[in-house]
């Protein structure tokens, strides 16, 4: 027997989540299948920053810059746990780019998104107070403009959450065999935990990412002249390298620019590369190359200079870009674009290429627009004001929620209760339970990581593994000991045994 769904959506990543979020907000009945974890591939590989790229500009990118600053506004809105204002630093040297070229830039881009909450640009003396210190003494003169800063995978998470709330399925590690066309419908077979299944949908989506070229004729047999241009845009974490809260976007004499910013209280994210790719989509990684340009960008600036000796971690992720035919891989268009395919009154497809995150809830609401016609019982678009699960913060913000965690849990400290607020916003207290002291929350893992907190993502946030809960829904990786990395993954894993063995049992009954 079938499982009949409205629409079903190939790929967990941003826009994948956001589209089912979307879809099922109207009214959709929607599946989202994903072979990996969510947020596995590109999604969590970005940069960090919800921005509009002021780098685009140079390429007269002013529609995809303008729509980016425009989402920055409405996601600090519907996520303020996750995205925050991020004060940047642009040093300037002359010699790679003209004065009269950084203020006309830093102008559009204090405008183009319309009616910002955040500050405007400004020159600043370097020579002069904190900002300037942690630079070469040459250095004196630059800009300072804002932007934010965004935890890309916990987004991914949110938006899959708020989906499943709205009655959405969510099946991670669970791959699309095959779909076709059959009686105005896309008939498709799936495998996953549950073995091989046969589901139904009005309509697919294809937001498989780097995959989404392929996917189309390899698995849902439709022919396209659509191509992707995968670009590897690699980063690396080094210990703290500045104090302050600001980052540093730092121009290279190949006019590319490299950002320097304040990474999990105790590191600095570097990044990011743009290098053409044509390997292996699931075995990404730097390469010493990435590595030596990314610390001589920074030693080109910064007095403390580093080598690869200092790198504590490193990652790197594809950019699916559409294949607009430019040949420098830093001026392709990050801009997406949707093809629509229900020729002849088929049922439709809808593949999305290229994109950035910051733009992931407008490509959303167009997505679904352009299925509409293909369901007409869908509701109306709705995600322009919506928040995302956990940032109701209400009046007192971010702040006001740390500080009422620390007095609704006093057993924890003052690390752990903010890390709990930026990661889940007010959903913290459903991690924390109803515990009232530390012995409550279970076995401690270290870097304030509890059994409790464990056992909710397990159970709420589909996560299946220790590198899920290290790498994506947090970053503890970073502060944990391997001692106590090995007891996670043994409890993770047992957890798993046992419920395999639970299912395994019913079935056999």
């Amino acid at each position: 027997m079938q499982d009949a769904h409205d629409i079903l959506v190939v790929g967990g990543g941003i826009n994948g989540a956001a589209v089912a979020r979307d879809a099922a907000g109207r009214g959709a009945r929607v599946l989202l299948v994903e072979q990996n974890d969510l947020a596995a591939h590109t999604s969590s590989a970005s940069t960090k920053l919800i921005h509009g790229g002021l780098r685009y500009l140079e390429q007269f990118e002013f529609r995809l810059v303008g729509e980016a600053l425009a989402e920055r506004e409405r996601l600090l809105h519907a996520a303020p746990h996750l995205i925050r204002p991020l004060e940047f630093v642009l040093p300037h040297e002359r010699s790679m780019r003209p004065g009269w070229m950084m203020r006309l830039g830093l102008f559009l881009y204090d405008r183009l998104g319309g009616a910002s909450s955040l500050a405007r640009s400004h020159a600043v003396r370097l020579d002069r107070g904190t900002r300037g210190a942690p630079l070469q003494p040459q250095h004196r003169r630059g800009y300072v403009y804002w932007d934010c800063w965004g935890d890309d995978s916990r987004l991914v998470v949110a938006n899959a959450a708020d989906a499943a709330q709205r009655g959405a399925a969510i099946r991670t590690r669970t791959r699309l065999l095959s779909a076709e066309r059959k009686e105005g419908r896309w008939q498709a077979e799936i495998e996953g935990p549950e073995g091989i299944q046969h589901v139904s949908a009005r309509a697919l989506v294809n937001a498989t990412g780097a995959w989404a070229a392929d996917f189309l004729p390899q698995r849902a047999k439709v022919a396209t002249r659509s191509a992707l241009r995968l670009i590897k845009g690699s980063h690396i974490v080094t210990r703290r390298l500045f104090d302050g809260d600001h980052a540093y976007l730092l121009q290279n004499p190949d006019k590319r620019v490299v950002f320097a910013i304040p990474y999990e209280g105790a590191f600095t994210l570097i990044g990011t590369t743009d290098v053409a790719w044509d390997g292996a989509l699931d075995r990404v990684e730097i390469d010493a190359a990435e590595t030596d340009y990314l610390c001589e960008s920074v030693n080109r600036w910064l007095r403390t200079p580093i080598s690869a000796a200092d790198v504590v971690w490193s990652y790197a992720g594809l950019r699916p870009l559409y294949d607009d035919a430019e040949a420098n891989p830093s001026a392709i268009s990050r801009d997406y674009v949707l093809s629509l395919d229900a020729e002849n009154g088929q049922a439709p497809v809808l593949s999305i290429f290229g994109g950035k995150i910051t733009t992931h809830r407008a490509l959303a609401n167009r997505a679904v627009d352009q299925l509409a016609p293909f369901l007409p019982l869908l509701g109306a678009a709705w995600t322009d004001d919506a928040v995302l699960p956990g940032g109701d913060l209400g009046a007192g913000g971010l702040s006001a929620l740390v500080e009422s965690i620390a007095a609704r849990a006093p057993f924890l400290d003052g690390r752990t209760a903010r890390r709990l607020a930026e990661s889940y916003g007010t959903s913290a207290y459903r991690v924390l339970g109803g515990a009232t002291s530390a012995s409550d929350l279970g076995e401690a893992f270290g870097a304030g990581l509890t059994e409790a907190e464990v056992e909710y993502l397990l159970t709420e946030e589909w996560a299946q593994t220790a590198e899920d809960i290290l790498w994506r829904r947090s970053k503890l990786g970073l502060h944990m000991t391997p001692e106590a990395i090995a007891r996670l993954t043994a409890y993770v894993e047992g957890r798993a045994g046992a419920t395999r063995q639970t299912c395994e049992q019913i079935a056999g009954t």
